[in-house]
Parts: structure tokens; C-alpha cells; sequence
């Protein structure tokens, strides 16, 4: 069988389908998404380039020169007023379209924001935050979208920024959508913590689990998983922290 791929500038094309007698449809495109992303009349939107061409199965598709995204070009593409609702993520100048959330994801990343916060608030740790941009200090293709983050008081700006935030939290949070796959987010995960975050948490709604990710005094990186019945812990940056996972699981 044979593989479709096109070059196409474009801001809308048709829908990735089946070619009766070529195959799936394989389209190489910056922005990458973490699922297809149709519009409301069943298009498929893609900015930037998609580097399309015919191949057959076994043969590997001819180099392309593709653009390579930096911090500043995300702040652009989001003031944009074409792109209201929508949200960016960088990692090594690969930009990528951060999906709606779901009904489920919005209600755990709430549950979870909101135990947080109430802690640190209560014992004046530092800033929580929903959804704001992180990128490490001097790296310009590298920008995280953690959907809930704590950083502690000594590394916090007195006045909260308008902007993006220079360096990683101490704690990121990805909770994993339906359109996200495991390695995905782990991808994220390794690199909140080689950028300076301590902790990671990726919640996955569906499993009713929580991988937990940390760095050692060594550098090195390690993963254990929370199951329904367990709860999750501050470690070191959050001394104290405890919440038990029934109380973000509740659908």
C-alpha cells in the first residue's frame, strides 16, 4: 500500500481520510497536534507547512527543511486575534496546539488547583497557577502549558508577570486528556525536571492514577504510580502536602 503525504501551505484542507488503493494519509506539519483538529464545518485547520508526497510501504519519505518555533513566536501566535481560544506549547522548537479540555479534565484540574492552592495560601508558600506559559532561563524553544503549578515564594516574582514565565515550577501538573497518548506526557514530565522543576504529577482521569515523577540529589530521574485508593505527596517542596486521589476522582 501506498502512503499520501503533500506539501501545502494552508489554512484549511480537507480531512485526513483513507485513499482508496494509497493508504492512511501521513501528514508531516508544524504545528504537531495532540489530535486532529477539525473545525466546526469538519475541516481540518493546520498552520504552517505540511510536506506531502506519495509513498510506498517500506520507503522512508524524503528529508524536509521544517521551521523550528521559538518563545517568542508562541507569544505572537496567541495575541493573534485569529487564534482567541487557542493554546501553544514548545519543546526544542517543536510547536504544538494544546486541545480543548475535557468536561472531566476541567473538573480534576479544579478539584486539584483548588486543594493546592488552599494549602499553600494557608501556609504562605508561594504561587499557584492554572495554564501559564514556563520556559527555562536562556532556552528559546522550550515553553510548557502545565494545566496547574506551584512555585515556591523564594523563586516567585513579588508581582505576579503578563507574561511567560523564565524558568520551570517547582511542581507541574499535566493532567492527560483522551487525545494525549502515555508517552506524550512523559515527554513533558522529563522535560520539567532537566529544566529545574523538582516534581511532576501526570494524572490520567481515566485510570484513575498518577504518575509521579521526580529528581534525585544525583540528577537523576525517577517515576513511581499512585493508584485510585492512594494519595499524593508534597516531598520536599510542599513539606506537609497530602490529598488523597478520592478527592479529585469523583465522577
Amino acid at each position: 500500500s501506498n502512503l499520501l503525504r503533500t506539501d501545502v501551505c494552508a489554512e484549511k484542507v480537507s480531512a485526513p481520510q483513507p485513499i482508496e488503493g494509497r493508504g492512511l494519509f501521513c501528514a508531516n506539519q508544524r504545528p504537531a497536534y495532540d489530535a486532529p483538529y477539525h473545525s466546526a464545518d469538519g475541516s481540518y485547520t493546520a498552520r504552517g507547512t505540511m510536506n506531502v508526497q506519495f509513498l510506498n510501504e517500506g520507503e522512508a519519505p524524503m528529508a524536509t527543511q521544517e521551521r523550528v518555533y521559538t518563545v517568542d513566536d508562541v507569544w505572537q501566535l496567541e495575541q493573534q486575534p485569529m487564534n482567541p481560544t487557542e493554546k501553544y506549547y514548545l519543546i526544542d522548537g517543536e510547536l504544538m496546539i494544546k486541545m480543548a479540555p475535557t468536561e472531566l479534565h476541567g473538573d480534576v484540574a479544579v478539584r486539584l488547583s483548588a486543594c493546592l492552592f488552599l494549602f499553600v495560601d494557608e501556609h504562605d508558600l508561594g504561587r499557584v497557577t492554572s495554564e501559564v506559559g514556563f520556559h527555562p532561563p536562556g532556552d528559546r524553544l522550550t515553553a510548557l502549558l502545565p494545566d496547574v503549578a506551584f512555585t515556591g515564594k523564594a523563586r516567585t516574582a513579588q508581582t505576579a508577570r503578563s507574561s511567560y514565565v523564565p524558568y520551570m515550577p517547582d511542581l507541574a501538573v499535566e493532567i492527560i486528556s483522551p487525545s494525549q497518548t502515555l508517552a506524550q506526557v512523559r515527554r513533558k514530565a522529563v522535560v520539567y525536571l532537566r529544566h529545574g522543576a523538582a516534581l511532576v504529577w501526570l494524572v490520567d482521569p481515566m485510570a484513575r492514577s498518577v504518575e509521579v515523577w521526580r529528581r534525585g540529589d544525583d540528577g537523576a530521574l525517577a517515576s513511581d504510580s499512585v493508584s485510585a485508593d492512594g494519595e499524593l505527596t508534597g516531598g520536599d517542596i510542599l513539606p506537609g502536602f497530602r490529598l488523597p486521589l478520592a478527592r479529585i476522582f469523583t465522577s
